[in-house]
């Protein structure tokens, strides 16, 4: 049997779609995928003198890392950053996904607050959560009656930071969580209410497995961008911060390096093992999915 030839119609629709996808195609390729390759290329170069020039090196930039004390250090930062920050964000989010997935009056307004950190710039986010964590004259500290270093106190500030994470994109996880819980159909609520279930079986038995493609979206989605923070510190914790060794992310480390330093080599090295890193906890969600993410 021979090929089946595409009609004009067809091939002009190809031909569209071509041109729609295009300038994401080109993005994802410009943006994404060129520079991760270039990264991992420029990992094997130290830059020359006054940061003119590469000199090929091999792989002494990775045996230099894996002996870098501040190194690993970042890499523990980023980690405890988001072992904070993405399982309480996503509990209260979906809580306040449940509790606005209900019908009452002024339920847009509340779910329009709660959307609105996502909007606000970073800069402003870092100015208030400066103030409010001034250990003098704080908010913070003045409604508590206490006096804490919240943000230079070294055992105390990476999980200051994560506070700030949390509120940040605490709207944004809702607003996920509660479309997915707006695909859930009413009957089997009104047929578990028949048979007895309680507000919190009806939770564990019918709402989360119903939801769990968007709960392992949100989840993998957030550790994504957790091992990635760097603007909230970067703004929140000055050079002179006695907490900074303690809150330096691999991003930041990566920023000192490349942008202050001019050790652009040695930078791309520490991008490279975040990018390992992320790529190992990204498999093993993979991985644990297939036993608790229903896709029927």
């Amino acid at each position: 049997m021979g090929k089946s030839r595409l009609t004009p119609r067809e091939r002009n629709e190809q031909k569209w779609g071509l041109i729609f996808v295009a300038p994401t195609i080109i993005g994802l390729l410009v943006l994404n995928i060129f520079p991760i390759f270039q990264t991992i290329w420029q990992s094997f170069f130290k830059s020359g003198d006054f940061g003119r020039g590469n000199v090929f090196v091999g792989f002494q930039n990775y045996q230099k890392v894996f002996g870098d004390v501040e190194v690993w250090q970042s890499l523990w930062n980023t980690l405890k950053y988001a072992l904070v920050e993405v399982p309480v964000s996503f509990v209260l989010a979906l809580l306040l996904a449940v509790f606005l997935n209900r019908k009452f009056r002024g339920r847009e307004f509340f779910r329009t607050v709660f959307f609105l950190p996502m909007v606000v710039a970073p800069a402003a986010v870092a100015m208030v959560w400066k103030w409010l964590y001034n250990s003098n004259f704080g908010l913070i500290n003045n409604i508590l009656g206490i006096k804490i270093n919240w943000i230079t106190e070294p055992s105390i500030a990476i999980y200051s930071i994560a506070v700030i994470g949390i509120w940040s994109v605490l709207g944004y996880n809702m607003v996920l969580l509660l479309a997915g819980l707006q695909e859930v159909p009413r009957d089997f609520y009104e047929a578990a209410s028949i048979d007895g279930a309680t507000g919190s079986q009806q939770l564990f038995h019918i709402t989360l497995p119903m939801i769990s493609p968007t709960i392992f979206f949100v989840l993998t989605t957030r550790i994504i961008a957790a091992m990635q923070v760097f603007d909230v510190i970067y703004m929140v914790i000055n050079y002179n911060n006695p907490a900074l060794k303690k809150t330096e992310s691999l991003v930041y480390l990566f920023y000192k390096y490349s942008f202050e330093q001019s050790k652009k080599g040695y930078g791309a090295t520490v991008v490279v093992v975040l990018l390992v890193v992320t790529m190992i906890l990204t498999v093993i969600q993979l991985i644990g999915q297939k036993k608790w993410v229903h896709y029927e």
